[in-house]
């Protein structure tokens, strides 16, 4: 897309949390109406500011110590950075590629030991990179060549062997990246098995307009549709069934995540109108069909599940649609817990991390 951008909960976020200067923490304390579950992974929530000059959209949860971070710069032409931490958000290590002046960093994805960053844009802004020490070294295994193919999203299958990236239509329909090798090399899949998918996109809000449960990958678009795609057999063929979340120019699903190929949530909205909340979650317990849940009140940029399928939180920060609410019914329901929002967000081992605007990153 053109870069339009547990335990049921007792416990809420602090309606005032704010960044503070850079590598400074703030925390946000718990109402005193209800008793706070040591389990709650937002009893002790804390943000730092990383980098404020990275506009923070790419994020994995690698586990409660380490995490990964990356971004575009908010100053024209400035470098795009990624981040890394591996004792619980204390400090933060630069480890990005060299060169990278321009382009925008929406994805990375860590499995195995091995961690793949996706730069999104048209033609040759769209690649990825590649690292096996932390970040110490980066090959470029793909560079686009192909001026009509606008990458926005990846995921790795469990294992981190097999892997996939979107791009936007080409030639009518969504284009498949995949590698089998753990990411050395990457082949544009053919389209035989995708449906017609003209004006329809993904949207690289978060890096989770793709994502994989076992074997299974779905996609998550807007545009001229609405829909979630699945597929079985590695992004070979795809099914298509809409998500109810409305379709527009700058609207429909944003992002998605599933706590098995049976129950998922995705998140949406409308970049153009994004104060416009309306019918901006679906659920699914089949993973084949899907209904609209309770609307968010603010946009919906990224959604992690906590514990389980029940549990979720999901969040977005976008031209003044700020917030983050959690569900416990699996999608059907959701609680405003903060007026604080992000682009993205990931959970893992009940510790949550998040990251946004100007270098923001929080955990709880």
């Amino acid at each position: 897309m053109r870069r339009l951008g547990t335990t049921a909960l007792t416990a809420a976020l602090a309606l005032a949390l704010t960044a503070s200067a850079t590598s400074a923490t703030s925390s946000a304390a718990a109402p005193s109406a209800a008793p706070t579950s040591k389990a709650d992974p937002f009893d002790a929530w804390t943000e730092t500011v990383v980098d404020a000059d990275q506009n923070l959209r790419g994020l994995v949860a690698v586990s409660r110590r380490e995490a990964w971070v990356t971004g575009e710069s908010l100053t024209d032409g400035g470098p795009a950075r990624v981040y890394r931490t591996t004792d619980r958000g204390e400090t933060w290590t630069d480890v990005s590629p060299d060169a990278t002046e321009g382009l925008s960093f929406r994805d990375v994805e860590v499995s195995g030991g091995v961690a793949h960053v996706l730069a999104i844009g048209p033609g040759e802004a769209s690649r990825i990179y590649r690292s096996t020490d932390g970040g110490t070294s980066w090959t470029e295994p793909f560079r686009n060549t192909d001026e009509a193919a606008f990458y926005d999203c990846m995921a790795f299958y469990p294992g981190g062997r097999k892997g996939l990236v979107v791009s936007d239509p080409v030639d009518g329909k969504l284009r498949i990246l995949s590698t089998s090798d753990r990411g050395r090399t990457w082949s544009v899949l053919a389209d035989r098995g995708m449906p017609r998918s003209a004006g329809e996109f993904g949207f690289a809000a978060s890096g989770d307009c793709l994502v994989t449960a076992g074997k299974t990958a779905f996609l998550i678009t807007g545009g001229k549709k609405s829909r979630v795609l699945r597929s079985d057999d590695r992004g070979l063929t795809w099914t298509a069934v809409r998500s109810g979340i409305p379709a527009g120019e700058a609207a429909g699903g944003f992002a998605g995540d599933f706590a098995s190929p049976r129950r998922g949530i995705a998140v949406g909205g409308d970049f153009a109108d994004p104060k416009d909340t309306t019918d901006n979650v679906a659920w699914t317990r089949d993973g084949r069909t899907w209904a609209l849940g309770e609307s968010l009140t603010h946009v919906g940029e990224d959604v992690s599940y906590l514990r389980g399928w029940r549990h979720a939180v999901a969040t977005g920060d976008y031209d003044g649609s700020a917030g983050s609410s959690l569900t416990r019914d699996g999608g059907r329901t959701w609680t405003r817990v903060s007026r604080l929002g992000y682009h993205a967000i990931d959970c893992t081992a009940q510790v949550c991390w998040a990251a946004g605007s100007e270098g923001r990153v929080g955990r709880g």
